[in-house]
């Protein structure tokens, strides 16, 4: 499995970035090809200090190849145009491949 992580720094306007985010920006994740799972949260807490993120959002695929695919279709560009719609405060993405734990 492969995940993609966004973070997204405190925006100008929370209100505004919900509710973005939620009517507008996910429906765009849906139409995603190659997507297994995504999850998002609004919640962040830091386990010490001051929390650097004010939302998260995580998706899976298959592997990296599948991401890649992903990650150049039309669907992905449309995403990455629409950041600047509600992140006023950027959004750091990163990925990398899932290794199961063990005992």
């Amino acid at each position: 499995m492969h995940k993609l992580l966004v973070l997204y720094p405190e925006p100008a306007d929370p209100d505004h970035f919900r509710d973005y985010y939620v009517t507008k920006h996910l429906p765009l994740v849906r139409e995603w090809p190659g997507l297994l799972a995504w999850r998002y949260s609004f919640d962040v807490a830091a386990t010490r200090g001051e929390n650097p993120y004010f939302a998260v959002f995580e998706a899976e695929f298959a592997d990296a190849a599948a991401m890649a695919a992903a990650q150049s279709s039309p669907q992905a560009q449309r995403l990455t145009a629409d950041l600047a719609n509600y992140a006023t405060g950027g959004a750091i993405v990163i990925h990398y491949p899932v290794q199961d734990g063990t005992g």
